[in-house]
């Protein structure tokens, strides 16, 4: 019989090498058993163990549970907190814009996103035709109606009312926009919708400015984030305020703080998360990208990269070098 050893990767993979030493082979888990790891074994465990093995010809017989090092990233050891709900996953994810609602579908469960995000004037709530309600589990995600669409502050808490009448949440994502060609948001109009719908026993994650003194107002009227914009909404620019999001990071510490818009790739997640960034709300960077379902994947290890990098403090940006190998005690 081959005996192998096994190591759980950070991206939920499986490194397994014949204790003889031949070459490493990596497996991919299934996404069943990274989202259901305990501290050491995967629900899906032995099914999914001998499938990813059968792959490489290998033959085996039950793996000891002592011998497996746990996945250390499955559940975050640092979970999101908002308004006292927790969440393993920082990534949330929004519904519009996939070529279809299977598409959508598969890109949410990729992206191993918690809590995904509805507008609620754009999508069928009486489910007299086909909805996109129809392919989003609520047993499975966490809905966040959002009041896209909304230029009034009158108009995002009307839609706020009907998400929650139609037993969508009480939470919602206010969004009331100023401006149409750069849908930036109307922040006075922001604010006095956020007044009225906390009184109303709402949840509210507003977006918002990048303005610091704008948000503490938004944190006085009860909101429970403060959700900035990165770059436009839908531009795919990146971050484009780096300062104010650092700014930002200093002076919000009651509440999370959440990058919302102008994501474009892998890459300005996690720049978003070393920021430190709370969350990244997403949804046209992965819906437009050429393969939304494989970009959802990425924006995941791009958020725990991210998270990870600013939990661990990156090291001092010097002008000259530093030697890798100090000199001292060199052999001459």
């Amino acid at each position: 019989m081959r005996v192998f050893i096994l190591f759980f990767l950070p991206s939920g993979s499986i490194r397994a090498t014949p204790a003889a030493g031949q070459r490493w082979r990596g497996h991919r888990l299934s996404r069943f058993a990274r989202k259901n790891t305990t501290l050491g074994w995967p629900l899906a465990g032995k099914f999914a163990l001998g499938a990813a093995l059968a792959g490489s010809h290998a033959s085996c017989g039950p793996w000891p549970e002592s011998n497996l090092i746990r996945d250390y990233n499955s559940p975050m050891p640092d979970p999101l907190i908002i308004a006292g709900r927790q969440f393993r996953s920082r990534l949330i994810v929004g519904t519009g814009k996939y070529r279809s609602f299977q598409e959508t579908a598969r890109a949410l469960d990729a992206s191993g996103a918690e809590m995904v995000t509805v507008a609620v004037r754009r999508v069928n709530l009486d489910r007299s035709k086909e909805s996109l309600l129809d392919y989003i589990d609520p047993k499975s995600y966490f809905l966040l109606p959002n009041t896209a669409g909304c230029y009034t502050a009158d108009e995002a808490i009307r839609a706020a009312r009907l998400g929650r009448e139609v037993g969508l949440s009480d939470w919602v994502k206010l969004e009331v926009i100023g401006d149409q060609a750069t849908l930036y948001p109307d922040v006075q109009a922001t604010l006095e919708a956020t007044r009225v719908l906390v009184k109303e026993g709402f949840t509210v994650l507003p977006y918002t400015s990048d303005d610091v003194v704008f948000a503490r107002r938004l944190l006085e009227a009860g909101a429970s984030a403060v959700m900035p914009l990165g770059a436009p909404i839908g531009s795919g620019l990146g971050i484009q305020n780096a300062a104010h999001i650092r700014i930002l990071r200093e002076v919000i510490t009651s509440v999370p703080l959440i990058v919302d818009a102008g994501v474009g790739t892998a890459s300005d997640a996690a720049i978003a998360m070393e920021l430190g960034a709370d969350a990244v709300l997403m949804n046209t960077g992965i819906a437009g990208a050429q393969d939304p379902v494989l970009m959802a994947e990425a924006m995941h290890h791009a958020v725990l990269a991210g998270r990870q990098a600013y939990l661990a403090g990156r090291m001092a940006k010097k002008l000259y070098a530093t030697a890798s190998s100090p000199l001292e005690g060199v052999v001459r």
